[in-house]
């Protein structure tokens, strides 16, 4: 599902104009992105958390010129389920599941 559909489905399933639904989820994304920026963690009780992790300093490898590099310590935006949305997909259909992520892929192409 891309965000266009996302927006349609609101959009019908709340009688909201298009345009308003697309303004209310960019609002959204601003902010989550913004909170996450200034490393403040979102809580949205029974979706989910979108939290900043922090990654370590480690050594990698610089595959074509055969060298060690230092990636250097690193935050990264992270979203964790809730558990009732995690509950909720296990217990789904896994063929309905799979039949929608097929026929999405065969949507974009």
């Amino acid at each position: 599902m891309r965000k266009a559909d996302l927006i349609a489905r609101i959009s019908e399933k709340t009688g909201i104009a298009k345009v308003d639904v697309l303004v209310a989820l960019e609002a959204f994304f601003k902010e989550v992105k913004e909170s996450l920026r200034e490393g403040e963690n979102v809580y949205v009780r029974g979706f989910g958390s979108f939290i900043v992790k922090k990654r370590a300093r480690k050594i990698g490898r610089n595959i074509k010129k055969n060298v060690a590099i230092e990636i250097p310590e690193h935050y990264i935006p992270a979203f964790k389920p809730a558990k009732v949305f995690v509950e909720l997909v296990k217990d789904s259909d896994k063929a309905e599941l799979a039949a929608n992520s097929v026929g999405s892929d065969e949507d974009d192409d």
